[in-house]
């Protein structure tokens, strides 16, 4: 397992640093330059060339490039153009909120996907079964901010269950933390539960039919230890894949997800920094996702050997 590990750290280099130089040679081609927007119509030549000089703009792409590179290393991704904040410091103060908001999601999904794969397992063709496939067909259809929509207009607006917009910290509050969260959670997380319960349910239907839970079931064990213990077990081998893409859905979600809710979370910097073009922000933003999917990656890689000893290296 530490060697799964290690092979998976050794090809994160790599890959970040493919990603580096791809983000940084698009945002690169912008059309509009970052000085104009920066001074408008209003600056003289004397300024922009001032302007350009300190940004660093008038070196060739490889020179910036390079001085970039180097300081992310450090953990350094530069500062914004407009608001002048340290791009790593803008990061760090979002990524909690998004963080937590994929993570409720997550298990959400895990939670009633799962549950709802083995009911309707247990019971193929029955009115379980049916609802359960509906409501997945439903929910794989039904877009995240669309239902966060309704989840608003429904839970905060008329019940007043929970607040409509805004987050509110956990160290601040526990409980304000947790009504905060509720609601995009739902949104984020019901969808997935959708592709996780369908995944579910093909995956428990093929393994109840193997001789071995055959087996286990004439020997006298319980349903629930060999629904749990052996089927269940088995059954989420091809579910993990699943699992490991949804999340990665759900993080990208979130920054949806974060309009409808107004929350300041790394989807508010990243579309101001869309709007702005503001470069150094978006090449920050790009990098740290991109860290965090293959973070999840190497997660669900490990999760995956752990449950099937023959994807592991020899």
């Amino acid at each position: 397992m530490l060697r799964l590990v290690a092979q998976r750290l050794l090809a994160l280099g790599p890959l970040l640093l493919i990603v580096s130089i791809l983000t940084f040679s698009f945002t690169s081609l912008l059309p509009s330059d970052p000085v104009d927007l920066i001074l408008g119509d209003t600056g003289t030549q004397e300024q922009h060339a001032m302007l350009r000089e300190r940004l660093g703009l008038n070196q060739p792409i490889h020179v910036r490039y390079a001085q970039w590179l180097g300081k992310a290393l450090t953990g350094d991704l530069g500062t914004s153009f407009f608001s002048s904040v340290r791009v790593t410091d803008a990061v760090l103060q979002r990524l909690p909120v998004t963080a937590s908001l994929t993570a409720i999601a997550a298990l959400i999904a895990i939670v009633v996907g799962v549950s709802a794969g083995i009911a309707a397992a247990l019971r193929p063709q029955s009115l379980v079964d049916r609802l359960a496939t509906l409501g997945a067909t439903v929910g794989q259809a039904v877009p995240n901010f669309w239902f966060g929509l309704i989840l608003v207009a429904i839970f905060a607006v008329w019940l007043r269950w929970f607040p409509a917009t805004g987050f509110a910290r956990f160290s601040e509050s526990p409980w304000n933390w947790l009504r905060s969260v509720t609601l995009p959670s739902l949104a984020l997380g019901l969808a997935s539960s959708a592709a996780i319960a369908r995944q579910v349910r093909s995956a428990m239907v093929g393994v109840l039919q193997q001789d071995y839970i055959r087996a286990a079931r004439a020997q006298g064990l319980s349903r629930p230890r060999y629904i749990l213990k052996h089927a269940l077990t088995n059954a989420m081998i091809p579910v993990v894949a699943v699992l490991s893409f949804q999340i990665t859905v759900l993080l990208g979600g979130a920054l949806v997800v974060e309009q409808v809710f107004a929350i300041n979370g790394l989807g508010t910097l990243a579309i101001g920094a869309v709007r702005q073009q503001d470069i150094p922000m978006l090449q920050g933003l790009v990098l740290v996702m991109v860290g965090l999917v293959v973070a999840v990656q190497i997660v669900t890689d490990v999760v995956y050997g752990l449950l099937n000893p023959k994807a592991r290296p020899t």
